[in-house]
């Protein structure tokens, strides 16, 4: 008799593609705006293809072991105790900021929703809790029960996102697609980075498929090929209605740190985009705190030594969900401010630079033996690493104002 696997490429698929179209999705067209749609079609696919081959990197890694680990521990056995440290301070720091910000943004999000649709006076603080202690126990029963209620939630986005591109496609026009300033092509590239960032679900992925790195690798490349489809079509939709100037343009909108379906709203004023924009944005930012939530809850439970069960410990879930939940509730309008710096450093350090550092000390100064090895040799790691590098050295002149840099 046959045994039947565990877990599917589809559902894996979808894992990757939920954590990948989340809160990042609704602010890429206006960061990729200011280049123009073109010029934003080469940093699409050139950082799709980068954080696919980083991904493929930490499935080399994860190969070299036959249980279940996480990221901690892949940095700490081939980058030793300062990896380890390092690793620790900005795994926390860019998951707990990228929490805080589902959580402020959902809340915002059940309150308008429930003032606007349904006549109840919900606070902001009332909306993030509620949604923390109902998704938290999906949580709490670990990847199989997230990987359904992702199904069905990615299947409420995409319903709600093509009734959206049914309702937009008409508005469009092509002279806006048009328009070319490639010199502000590099502010996209940070939250492209951020918006293509599955890898912390690989570990995870990689024990719900049992292993099978075959299928995690199909997993990791269908879903990224989805999830790059999906923003295409959604920078053709703002990016073709959203003209550049105007009081809810894209220039408005990047300097008021606003997004893309509130862009849309405020040009068009309708009402079917303005249900199907909020509803766009309710599941965007819960399927990727479903993904980002596990995904935190097991690094923690692998960097504190906690055995695996059947579902997950109760005080790590709550490890993961606290302290974010309290920031929320203190500062409710934090949503893109916890988005920014996070995101452009400690993504690309721990998504970009150490995938090649672990490969590069796996391959080549230790001699591991994995089930997978990626193609390239060594000319593809130093090309990936310069490339982390330069998106950092970027996010950073940004950050100080550097002279160089082109100003908006």
């Amino acid at each position: 008799m046959i045994k039947k696997k565990h877990g599917n490429v589809f559902g894996g698929m979808l894992l990757l593609a939920g954590s990948c179209i989340g809160a990042g999705m609704l602010g890429l067209p206006i960061m990729t705006g200011l280049s123009g749609f073109y010029p934003s079609l080469i940093a699409f696919f050139c950082i799709w293809a980068f954080m696919t081959l980083t991904g493929l990197l930490l499935v080399e890694v994860n190969g070299c072991y036959s249980k279940r680990v996480n990221f901690i521990t892949m940095v700490g056995r081939t980058l030793g105790k300062k990896g380890k440290f390092f690793c620790w301070i900005l795994y926390l720091f860019l998951f707990y900021s990228l929490l805080l910000a589902y959580i402020a943004g959902i809340g915002s999000l059940v309150a308008k929703i429930s003032g606007e649709y349904f006549g109840l006076g919900i606070p902001e603080w009332g909306g993030s809790l509620f949604f923390v202690i109902l998704f938290g126990w999906i949580i709490y029963f670990g990847t199989r029960p997230v990987d359904l209620w992702n199904r069905v939630l990615m299947a409420g986005k995409i319903t709600v996102f093509l009734a959206l591109v049914f309702f937009g496609v008409r508005h469009v026009q092509s002279n806006l697609l048009e328009r070319s300033a490639p010199e502000y092509a590099l502010y996209a590239l940070p939250i492209l980075v951020i918006s293509f960032g599955f890898h912390n679900m690989i570990p995870s992925l990689t024990d719900y498929l049992q292993n099978d790195l075959k299928r995690v690798r199909r997993s990791i490349i269908f879903g990224g090929l989805f999830a790059l489809v999906i923003y295409l079509i959604w920078q053709i939709i703002v990016l073709g209605i959203v003209p550049m100037g105007g009081e809810s343009g894209i220039i408005a909108s990047y300097k008021a740190g606003g997004e893309a379906t509130q862009a849309l709203v405020g040009f068009l004023g309708t009402s079917w985009i303005s249900y199907f924009a909020t509803f766009l944005a309710f599941f965007a930012i819960l399927t990727s705190f479903l993904a980002q939530a596990l995904s935190l809850s097991h690094f923690l439970a692998d960097g504190l030594k906690v055995n695996w069960k059947r579902h997950e410990e109760a005080w790590l879930v709550v490890l993961t969900l606290l302290p974010p939940l309290f920031l929320a509730i203190l500062y409710p309008n934090i949503f893109l401010h916890a988005l920014n710096f996070a995101g452009g450093i400690c993504a690309v350090v721990l998504f970009g630079i150490m995938p090649v550092l672990m490969v590069w000390k796996g391959r080549y100064k230790r001699e591991m033996e994995t089930s997978y090895r990626v193609f390239g040799g060594k000319a593809l790691l130093v090309t990936l690493f310069l490339i982390a590098l330069f998106v950092m050295f970027f996010q950073l002149s940004d950050m100080f104002n550097a002279p160089y840099i082109p100003k908006i």
